[in-house]
């Protein structure tokens, strides 16, 4: 049997694929980093930058996130493990803007005008 998108086993084993922490998983990682990079530009309140200490959630998921694109990398060249790396850069990034929301409201001698 094909494996269509509207097959109902199919949709459960991709399901049980991105919640088996035990398998590798570059979407699962990927969706991580995102979400979580969404939820610390909705929890800062970007352009006011209000002081929020729950941005520390966001920062360590995008970290595990970050833990399981490593995960995903392979012992020999390939041009998978060269998107892996292109993945990694892009969650090193992300975990650079939410930390840079968590510590900015907090550095006033950034922000001050004379």
């Amino acid at each position: 049997m094909p494996k269509s998108p509207f097959n109902v086993r199919y949709l459960a084993s991709i399901r049980r694929d991105l919640l088996n922490l035990r398998r590798h998983s570059l979407v699962r990682a990927s969706a991580l980093v995102i979400l979580s990079l969404v939820a610390a530009l909705l929890l800062s309140d970007f352009p006011n930058n209000r002081p929020n200490l729950l941005l520390i959630l966001p920062a360590l998921i995008a970290a595990i996130g970050t833990a399981d694109t490593i995960r995903c990398m392979q012992r020999s060249w390939s041009f998978y493990h060269a998107g892996v790396i292109l993945c990694v850069y892009m969650d090193i990034m992300a975990v650079g803007m939410i930390i840079f929301f968590l510590f900015y409201p907090y550095m006033q001698w950034i922000a001050s005008s004379r």
